[in-house]
């Protein structure tokens, strides 16, 4: 099989890129089980090495090993992620426990541990540099975090809590994406659509007939459920459509994911103390910057006690709206129906006056050209790259010098292969090996609004800042410039891992940078400065709000972390409890947000999530610094590119910030953007 399996082959491609014409399904179980025995084998050979270990033939011949594991991994997991089907699925429940057996059987082998300690031991007598120190440091930490000082009977305690949790999380996310396909709301009633702009229509007429349907279609993927929330005038759809999208995963049937929480939970919490730690969050936050639960909520409890103030009176505003409109019980779904109109009122600004500006082409424009004249990198699209679907673009990216820098992957649109939510991923790792600079190719997907037969995909400014957010995250791939491949790119501390991507954010909302791409679709007339100046005062529009849902999730994330987890009966009842001090809104009974809380029971931020907000005050005070200098200044874009874009994980955060910056974040600079204090 392995002769026949494009995986298992050198990529003869443009780039080196992966054959996703020629790969098949049925190629992936072969694939991992053959990259498995390679990998093995390197591992082997490091540990049946006679020669004194040295940081050469132990630790950086261990970061090189499993490359072919690696893009088989990278391949099959992007697809599960963005375009799988259940026999995809079933691979994943089945490969996910091979690949926790695999790296346990590193990270618990002691003969390897051995090694890598002596060269650990000897790391300051070798003349390394600060990269390789931060090397071997990871290396063993990652070993004694992971098990390698445990006795054989729990060593094979951690063997088995890992082989379960890799299969739960995907349990999960299956769950989710089962529930959100299974719903639509089918309209036939065309008084029903009121409200909703005529693109929105389209789009749901659209949905219906690739159903086979007359009417409407409605459903919980982003671009159709975001316009209905914000614009339909029939509450009683809102609501039906709210409760739909909250009950994910909280339902009666096949796909509820109560007991999948609870048991991940007990079984994070169970890894934690075998690993000699009090709670999951204790062991994750020693490797972040804030370095444990204590500070993550004093910091979260601090942003709250300035936003809860601004947030109340900014629901009283909404309430009271909605109560001059004749509705008495203001409740979730009428959230942001009348935050729209409040925006109209206040702002004199409608979100469908600036979507004929932002063209999706003409924002992925934008964003290049935002790449170029701050790090001097072109795109140029090609079309002799292999993609996984039809809606995949790609792009060559070369440096000043015209040398390959990355290569590139945007997919845009919703399907019902593709799971909800936008991220930033790669197909392969930048690093240095025998001279040659490997470059990374990075990935971003997404979930916006389709073209229809009438409009282009037209973005909602919202879109727009997600664009560049994910884009961030793509420079921090692309601009990688790193010797080993777990150092690259994103390989850095997870509550650093925001600030490329929130700091790129904030050139959405500059005129310089809006008058580089937003012109009207139809006319080519370039977004009026007046409406530029009422996205600037957008920025900070229902900003308490906004703040307090995002602590919201924080402080429910480190909840679940730092709690003894067999004390938990109930999924609702803990987070209705958790809720308490964020909680503005009335309680709906059918609805839960654990239970379809990805980031933390699916991706990787669990006891992670404050991170988001963490990174706002690197950003805001990154960004500061671009602000009083230009936000174009070439010598200032030039450090964030060497100090922080290109360095990946190869020293501590706050060092290299500091490099950047010249001193520490201000913590002020977010309370200050965000309109909290003065």
């Amino acid at each position: 099989m392995s002769k026949n399996n494009p995986l298992l082959q050198i990529f003869e491609t443009p780039l080196n890129t992966a054959p996703f014409s020629k790969i098949k399904t049925v190629h992936f179980k072969p694939a991992f089980k053959k990259a498995i025995a390679l990998a093995k084998q390197e591992i082997d050979d490091i540990i049946n090495n006679t020669d004194a270990p040295t940081f050469e033939n132990t630790v950086v011949s261990l970061d090189f090993a499993g490359y072919t594991l690696d893009r088989v991994s990278s391949i099959f997991f992007n697809l599960n992620a963005a375009e799988t089907n259940d026999d995809i699925q079933k691979i994943a429940q089945e490969v996910s426990p091979w690949l926790s057996e695999f790296s346990n059987d590193i990270s618990l082998n002691d003969v390897l541990f051995k090694k890598i300690k002596t060269v650990y031991q000897q790391k300051d007598n070798l003349n390394l540099s600060t990269e390789q120190l931060t090397l071997i440091e990871k290396k063993y930490k990652s070993f004694s975090r992971n098990g390698a000082n445990l006795n054989p009977s729990d060593k094979e305690k951690l063997r088995a809590i890992d082989t379960q949790l890799s299969k739960l999380s995907l349990t999960f996310g299956e769950h989710i994406l089962a529930d959100a396909n299974a719903y639509q709301m089918h309209l036939t009633n065309e008084s029903d659509l009121n409200g909703l702009p005529s693109h929105a229509i389209e789009a749901a007429q659209l949905l219906a007939q690739d159903k086979g349907l007359k009417g409407w279609l409605i459903t919980l993927d982003y671009p159709s459920y975001i316009p209905f929330m914000t614009y339909a005038k029939n509450r009683s759809l809102r609501e039906k459509l709210a409760k739909a999208f909250g009950e994910k995963g909280f339902q009666q049937n096949d796909n509820n994911n109560e007991e999948v929480v609870l048991n991940l939970v007990k079984l994070k919490s169970k890894r934690a103390k075998l690993l000699g730690y009090n709670t999951h969050a204790d062991f994750v936050l020693e490797e972040r910057m804030a370095k444990n639960p204590t500070t993550v909520l004093d910091f979260l409890n601090n942003i709250l006690s300035k936003a809860k103030p601004a947030a109340d009176k900014e629901f009283e505003q909404l309430k009271q709206l909605a109560k001059a409109d004749g509705v008495s019980d203001f409740q979730k779904w009428d959230s942001a129906f009348y935050s729209e109109i409040l925006k109209k009122q206040t702002l004199d600004l409608d979100e469908e006056q600036l979507k004929p500006y932002f063209k999706l082409e003409n924002v992925l424009d934008g964003v290049f050209k935002v790449a170029q004249k701050l790090y001097g990198l072109s795109f140029e699209a090609v079309d002799n790259i292999d993609v996984y679907h039809n809606d995949v673009k790609t792009f060559k990216v070369t440096d000043e010098k015209g040398d390959l820098q990355a290569v590139f992957y945007a997919d845009f649109f919703p399907r019902s292969g593709k799971r909800q939510g936008a991220w930033m991923t790669s197909f392969k790792n930048q690093w240095i090996k025998d001279g040659e600079n490997s470059r990374p190719h990075i990935s971003i997907v997404c979930n916006f609004t389709k073209p229809t037969k009438t409009q282009p995909s037209l973005l909602t400014f919202n879109e727009v800042t997600t664009l560049f957010h994910e884009f961030g995250h793509a420079l921090h791939g692309m601009l990688a410039n790193t010797t080993y491949p777990s150092l690259s790119g994103t390989s850095v501390f997870w509550d650093f891992v925001e600030l490329p991507s929130q700091v790129l954010e904030n050139w959405c909302y500059e005129k310089e940078t809006l008058d580089l791409f937003a012109v009207h679709y139809e006319t080519g007339e370039k977004i009026p400065t007046d409406l530029i100046e009422k996205i600037k005062a957008s920025s900070n529009f229902l900003e308490g709000l906004a703040t307090l849902r995002q602590l919201s999730f924080g402080l429910l994330d480190m909840q679940w972390h730092t709690q003894d987890p067999t004390k938990i009966k109930s999924v609702k009842a803990f987070e209705s409890t958790t809720f308490y001090d964020t909680q503005l809104f009335p309680d709906v009974s059918e609805n839960c947000m654990s239970t379809a809380f990805s980031h933390i029971f699916q991706g990787g931020y669990s006891a992670g999530y404050y991170s988001y907000k963490w990174a706002e005050v690197l950003d805001a005070d990154a960004f500061a610094y671009f602000k009083e200098n230009g936000i174009f200044n070439k010598d200032i874009a030039n450090a964030f590119k060497e100090n922080v874009l290109s360095k990946g994980g190869t020293e501590n955060p706050m060092v290299l910030y500091k490099r950047f910056r010249g001193t520490a974040p201000n913590p002020e600079a977010l309370l200050k953007r965000a309109g909290l204090i003065r």
